[in-house]
């Protein structure tokens, strides 16, 4: 009889445990994505320049181009946070271009708003939880713009319990990151101009905790669940 030591009988049976505990791993991850009406979508990165990359995914409405970045410098002294980062989506399939979010990483006072100060010009984002948006479309377009040719963008918040919150973020790259996003999604930035589409879909926003690296496609902007896009600005020159 075939003699085995203490050591690899106790190797063998982790090796066991470990296949059959995957699948049932598996199981409960796919039970929590049904659970909260989530699906799989796999992901593919396009590039980086600078601080921002680009990605491009498809979920159940279709193609979904987006980039994000994360600044280079916070200060956020009595808030507990996540990695804060901005990022800008396209969804064609839904007609919906250049939609701005910025993500906190921490659940923002009720009603107040974000400042957002690119170079010279100030803007106001609306607070959903822990993420900031643009109140039009018009807006979305304007601040993109504004983006994509400015030097540096500082993003003021206001988190739950009266504590403030500043993020710094450099911008170069960022028309670099954009460029990617409207020749995945075919995007023009002369006037926006998206590829033929069905008809757009109106669904609920869901929100979940976005991870700082290779993370999947942002949810629709909570208060436009079919934000339109209309007419950009020009193509920026690249940084």
């Amino acid at each position: 009889m075939t003699r085995f030591s203490v050591g690899a009988i106790v190797a063998l049976a982790a090796t066991i445990a470990l296949m059959l505990a995957l699948p049932a791993a598996a199981a409960r991850h796919a039970g929590h994505q049904a659970a909260h009406g989530e699906s799989a979508v796999a992901t593919e990165t396009l590039g980086s320049a600078g601080a921002w990359s680009a990605y491009v995914a498809h979920d159940d409405t279709g193609r979904v181009c987006y980039l994000s970045g994360q600044p280079e410098r916070s200060e956020s002294a009595g808030v507990s946070r996540q990695q804060p980062m901005a990022m800008v989506t396209h969804r064609p399939a839904e007609h919906v271009a250049d939609v701005v979010s910025f993500v906190e990483g921490y659940k923002l006072k009720r009603d107040s708003e974000l400042h957002l100060a690119i170079d010279h010009r100030t803007f106001d984002l609306f607070t959903d939880g822990d993420s900031a948006w643009a109140k039009t479309s018009e807006l979305d377009h304007t601040v993109v713009a504004a983006l994509a040719r400015g030097a540096t963008a500082v993003a003021n918040g206001e988190a739950a319990n009266g504590r403030h919150t500043t993020d710094i973020y450099s911008l170069a790259g960022f028309s670099k990151a954009l460029d990617m996003i409207d020749k995945a999604c075919s995007i023009s930035r002369a006037g926006a101009v998206l590829p033929p589409h069905h008809a757009v879909r109106r669904r609920a926003r869901r929100r979940h905790a976005h991870p700082v690296r290779h993370r999947p496609p942002p949810h629709r902007h909570p208060a436009h669940t079919t934000h339109k896009a209309t007419e950009a600005p020009q193509q920026p020159p690249s940084h």
